[in-house]
């Protein structure tokens, strides 16, 4: 469960990126946050990845109020969540399978757990004949498949994906969308970022839309003019 309860942000230069904004996301949902560059997204994005907190209202990610979290507290909720960006962000001198083997290191998962779950999610996003490969022997599409495992690595309830076809061809963006969608019917909350219309309009999933910091529309179906 996700609510922004009159959620404010305001930066000290003045610029009130969210006003009081109240939005609820039950589990299991597949949401579009769509709006215009300046519109409030990449606000809304960094508050649910607690890299900023609001400066009034509340914000409730499970049983995490990120509004008053403790600093301590935030790498175990970060632990929930599943980020996939659109730089990839891959570590170019580890393989694909280390990439994702990489994600369960660095929170203490166990060698053997590692070995048994890796080659599952690279089975999930179709990337099994790929794990010996480098970042650049493989297409921006399968880098951005690379993301999403590791994204999936420790089993994260909730997929944030940031403009996640924003550097690959239109091909594989429906097929990065066709993996969110299918990550989300195995009971993920997928809350994806966007400002590409098409594939909002295709695939007819609820909508928000973001303007001037107010949510504008949140309804099931296409992108709005």
């Amino acid at each position: 469960m996700i609510d922004f309860k009159n959620v404010v942000m305001e930066y000290p230069n003045g610029t009130v990126a969210l006003k009081g904004i109240s939005l609820h996301i039950e589990d299991g949902e597949f949401v579009f946050i769509v709006g215009h560059s300046g519109a409030g997204k990449t606000t809304l994005t960094k508050l649910l990845l607690c890299e900023e907190k609001p400066t009034s209202g509340h914000l409730i990610v499970g049983n995490y109020d990120l509004s008053r979290i403790p600093n301590y507290k935030i790498p175990h909720y970060r632990r929930e969540l599943g980020v996939v960006f659109q730089d990839f962000r891959l570590l170019p001198n580890k393989t694909v399978y280390e990439n994702v083997a990489f994600a369960m290191q660095i929170v203490g998962t166990p060698a053997r757990k590692i070995r048994r779950r890796v080659p599952a999610i690279l089975n999930t996003v179709n990337l099994s004949d790929k794990h010996n490969s480098f970042p650049e022997e493989i297409s921006g599409g399968e880098q951005q498949r690379v993301a999403l495992a590791r994204a999936l690595a420790n089993n994260p309830k909730v997929i944030v994906a940031d403009e996640p076809t924003g550097n690959i061809d239109p091909e594989m963006s429906l097929e990065i969308m066709n993996l969110l969608l299918k990550i989300n019917k195995l009971g993920k909350t997928v809350i994806v970022v966007t400002h590409e219309k098409e594939l909002v309009d295709y695939y007819q999933q609820r909508v928000i839309m973001i303007k001037d910091g107010v949510i504008a529309e949140d309804r099931v179906g296409g992108m709005y003019e």
